[in-house]
């Protein structure tokens, strides 16, 4: 899911560029973004995968099972279009359509990935959590004051 449509519910083009590129970062490593064991301090596979990038050491993200009968530079390549869909501002993800010729044309100079959305960020904290006592807190809540007469149709 994308940064704008969780944070804001945003949803666009965009949106399923962000989540074609985890779905390709997926398939490299060979493992879930729902299910990430934290491998690296990495809370999720967006972050795993560009931890590596930045340390230069974007192989290390390979499925085990593939590493050794493939194309490293292919797979390196497709590693760099992943994080290029997972980029934090909706307007530095490509369209469909230049992804596409990233992945059809080896001669096409790709841009410098930046930060995926959701890189380190925590979970907003939940306004109902109970860290506090609930006695110092104040919600304004609101009442329907609408109500049903009848429950079956005449």
């Amino acid at each position: 899911m994308s940064p704008e449509y969780a944070m804001r519910g945003q949803f666009s083009m965009k949106s399923d560029v962000y989540s074609f590129g985890v779905l390709v970062l997926e398939i490299i490593s060979g493992r879930k973004n729902t299910s990430f064991d934290e491998t690296n301090n990495s809370h999720d596979l967006v972050t795993y995968a560009w931890r590596l990038w930045n340390n230069g050491t974007a192989l290390d993200l390979v499925d085990p099972i593939i590493v050794d009968n493939c194309n490293k530079s292919e797979v390196v390549r497709c590693i760099h279009i992943g994080l290029l869909c997972v980029q934090e501002d909706p307007i530095d993800r490509p369209a469909l359509s230049t992804i596409l010729v990233m992945f059809t044309s080896n001669t096409m100079n790709l841009p410098v990935p930046r930060r995926p959305g959701f890189f380190d960020h925590t979970r907003p904290k939940d306004p109902l959590d109970t860290d506090q006592s609930t006695a110092s807190k104040s919600f304004t809540v609101s009442t329907d004051d609408a109500s049903i007469t009848s429950l079956y149709p005449r």
